[in-house]
């Protein structure tokens, strides 16, 4: 990819063993599994969101609710939707407030068969990156990942949280807990 991050490949075979053979990922990052932990860039009583593990873009987190919920139609109801959309606002402007990208992807992926969690993906695309390697080229795992050092891992972390601890707190509490902010 163009974005200036070294890529690498991707074991997808590995992947998806561990996706349809192993424990759900965000019950297990939830409980602090090791093995499964991930950068933790908010949480409260019932959203976490988190540095994705295998990320196709450089500022690319996940962000589900706390309990294992696999439809996001039918296991949340409006008020749930709301809250957890409001969630992925938020964590998707820490992300565009730290990565300034051209366009920030939102979606949200999984299957009965693996990776069932409902979870959301908030992806920044770059500016300058080309056309052709835009939109779904951009997300597809199979065209490479970007590997951050545990260090730049945790820096990126520390950026996205303090941008919603300073930019965007007030705002959070008051969408999340459906409160008017002050």
């Amino acid at each position: 990819m163009s974005a200036g991050v070294p890529e690498e490949p991707f074991d997808l075979a590995a992947y998806e063993s561990r996706a349809r053979g192993g424990p759900c990922f965000v019950c297990a990052a939830v409980a602090r599994r090791p093995g499964y932990l991930h950068e933790v860039v908010y949480e409260d009583g019932s959203h976490i969101a988190f540095m994705d593990r295998w990320p196709t873009l450089p500022a690319k987190v996940l962000v589900a609710p706390r309990e294992h919920l696999e439809h996001v139609v039918a296991d949340l109801d409006a008020e749930g939707f709301h809250r957890l959309m409001e969630v992925v606002r938020l964590v998707a402007r820490a992300v565009e407030a730290v990565a300034a990208p051209e366009r920030t992807y939102l979606y949200s992926l999984g299957s009965q068969e693996g990776n069932a969690h409902l979870h959301w993906h908030v992806a920044a695309l770059p500016p300058g990156v080309p056309y052709a390697e835009q939109q779904f080229h951009a997300l597809m795992a199979e065209n490479g990942v970007l590997r951050r050092s545990p260090a730049d891992e945790r820096r990126l972390g520390r950026l996205i949280r303090e941008a919603i601890a300073g930019g965007f707190a007030e705002e959070a509490a008051a969408s999340v807990h459906n409160r008017p902010p002050h």
